[in-house]
């Protein structure tokens, strides 16, 4: 499918969110259950999203469908509804789609981006390592010029689809301390001296693998450092805006699933001889969800807005989204639970699947209380700007 984003098309924006909600009905939704029981990496599954154009979203149009971010939030969403952590497995592969796109060069979009795009070739994201999480210009993973290449050593954690994926996206310190020492490196996996950890026993997001990525003494071509040495960490942070308002557009969907499910078992679900419906307790429940979700939606599509019109406030409105959304579509998710009383404890009703998928999405792209931090930080210094002016 070909897509390009022009104004006023509303028409051809359906028919993309209607053709992913047809995938994600026949895709996703009939084996969720079972890709998280049985710890299932769905490959294939991602090579016809591939096919839909969902590798590249929003990577230029002359290799990706060019969408708006404002248009990839509603993908995500319907995704999620399917299965919460493949949907956010596409969105970190879209993260370091668009990163290469963005930063690099011609020969390298050319190298790299048709098979990223078609998801013949899945990308693993490499920041987080196990000393350095929120704090991630403090990052120790070396890359020491070598002739024409770079020689990396270090090890990332929690890295999504390691061991599985074909390209990986480093963040390494090629200088100093600090955020200007850090590069970054498109790393293939067939890198001599790369090699992976165990997969994580999670809580959660059980169908995508969870690795450890190690890096010794692998030799990567100079011709693969993206962009100029000290440009990485700064790359780093504008993919986040994205992957940040992404994540919670996967919390959206999985919420909304969850909600909608709950409002279907209430009126069908009868107890003291009238439908749990009725309870005056429950309805409030089912309100103060509707209004979470619909609060969630909005501040969402407010981030993404900022993006697509590179609004100076950008990072600041997507940490805001991001905190906001996955705290409160958490807390849709666990009453839908609730309302489901004991069967929502079972697996077969999917609603406890995505109670823990969900609760992971409050961690990763930045902790909520990191979010919390860019956003007081932000409201200070604007006060500070006030009272010098």
């Amino acid at each position: 499918m070909h897509w390009t984003q022009t104004p006023g098309d509303n028409e051809e924006r359906n028919a993309i969110i209607d053709a992913v909600r047809d995938f994600t009905q026949a895709e996703l939704v009939p084996y969720a259950s079972e890709r998280d029981a049985e710890k299932i990496f769905p490959v294939e599954t991602l090579r016809q999203a591939g096919e839909l154009g969902l590798g590249g979203l929003y990577v230029s149009d002359d290799y990706g469908i060019g969408l708006t971010r404002s248009d990839a939030i509603a993908i995500f969403e319907e995704l999620a509804k399917g299965d919460i952590a493949v949907a956010a497995y596409i969105s970190i592969h879209n993260m370091v789609a668009w990163m290469i796109d963005t930063f690099g060069n011609a020969e390298q979009r050319e190298q790299w981006l048709p098979g990223i795009v078609a998801m013949n070739d899945l990308c693993s994201y490499c920041l987080t390592e196990p000393g350095a999480g929120s704090d991630a210009a403090a990052l120790a993973t070396s890359a020491v010029r070598d002739g024409d290449h770079y020689v990396l050593n270090g090890t990332k954690q929690f890295i999504s689809g390691a061991g599985a994926t074909q390209v990986y996206l480093v963040m390494a310190r090629t200088g100093g301390p600090g955020p200007k020492g850090v590069s970054a490196f498109i790393v293939p996996a067939e890198s001599e001296g790369l090699s992976f950890g165990p997969n994580e026993r999670k809580m959660g997001w059980n169908a995508q693998p969870t690795r450890q990525v190690i890096f010794d003494d692998v030799r990567v071509p100079v011709a693969n450092l993206l962009g100029q040495e000290g440009e990485g960490f700064t790359f780093a942070m504008r993919g986040l805006n994205g992957g940040r308002i992404n994540i919670a557009a996967c919390s959206l969907g999985g919420a909304q699933w969850a909600a909608d499910r709950a409002l279907t078992y209430v009126q069908e679900r009868e107890a003291f001889g009238a439908p749990l419906s009725e309870l005056q307790s429950v309805v409030f429940v089912l309100a103060d969800m509707e209004t979470k979700l619909q609060a969630s939606r909005a501040m969402l599509q407010r981030a993404a807005a900022y993006m697509d019109h590179d609004h100076p406030e950008v990072a600041v409105a997507c940490a805001m989204a991001k905190r906001f959304a996955t705290d409160a579509c958490f807390e849709v998710a666990n009453s839908a639970l609730q309302l489901h009383g004991g069967y929502g404890y079972l697996q077969e009703y999917g609603i406890e699947r995505v109670v823990r998928d969900l609760r992971v999405h409050q961690i990763l792209e930045g902790t909520n209380e990191i979010m919390n931090t860019i956003v007081g930080k932000s409201m200070l210094a604007g006060k500070r700007k006030e009272q010098r002016a």
